[in-house]
């Protein structure tokens, strides 16, 4: 049975900004669906990070820094059961479906690390695997396809309804049906078993990641540096 056939785990974290190392978790949500597509009841979290949400990120995603304070759980205890879910889907077997996985478990790894939780890597004694990634397969299958790759982007060019973007139960949703789509448009990927999958995702995330290193050196900064490694970033 092909990968995108069987029961696939989404996750998704809305945070307070873009950078893995120093931004903060403020919403995540883990959704098991089934081989017909039936979520499982979602896994979901608000927390308080700790820090101010800048109003950008909160226009995104709709938490401010007062609404965490009131409605949000302590950061390590919520990262702690994030934690924990992911790792359980992975003994099991499950592939991980995470849109942009680099930032959302890099991210993740280094919310661990702050707060003194084992992260996700240190539990399996790996990088985090299986994992599909819609933005790297979209990008190594479709590589000239014109226009933006975001996630709802990929739902309108694939046909899937997302009607709560940057609602991270949502956007996990989202992320594991573009993926089934994705799947089944291509036989090439649909006949590899999980972890052929993920070998191939590191290859190509590695070789997009220094195509579009030769293009920001190119046209923009001479010593421009494009992150290569996935699904996770080493802790520099």
């Amino acid at each position: 049975m092909s990968w995108h056939k069987e029961p696939l785990v989404g996750f998704d974290l809305e945070t307070t900004g873009t950078d893995v190392e120093t931004d903060r978790v403020v919403t995540a949500a883990v959704i098991r669906l089934d081989a017909a597509g039936r979520a499982a009841p979602a896994l979901s979290w608000v927390l308080d990070p700790g820090v101010p949400i800048p109003s950008e990120a909160a226009a995104i995603h709709g938490f401010s820094t007062d609404a965490v304070r009131l409605r949000g759980r302590p950061a390590a205890e919520g990262l702690a059961e994030i934690t924990d879910a992911l790792e359980a889907a992975l003994r099991a077997g499950t592939p991980l479906v995470v849109m942009n996985a680099r930032y959302d478990l890099s991210l993740l790894d280094r919310e661990c690390r702050r707060h003194g939780i084992p992260p996700l890597s240190d539990r399996l004694g790996t990088d985090p695997a299986p994992v599909v990634d819609p933005l790297v397969l979209d990008k190594h299958l479709d590589t000239y396809r014109k226009g933006k790759r975001t996630l709802q982007a990929l739902c309108a060019h694939y046909g899937v309804a997302l009607d709560a973007a940057h609602e991270a139960g949502a956007d996990a949703v989202a992320a594991v049906e573009v993926a089934r789509r994705i799947g089944a448009k291509h036989p090439e990927v649909a006949g590899l078993t999980p972890p052929a999958l993920h070998a191939l995702q590191r290859k190509a995330a590695a070789d997009q990641a220094a195509s579009f290193q030769r293009y920001l050196r190119r046209t923009a900064d001479p010593a421009a540096r494009v992150e290569a490694a996935w699904p996770l970033i080493p802790q520099g």
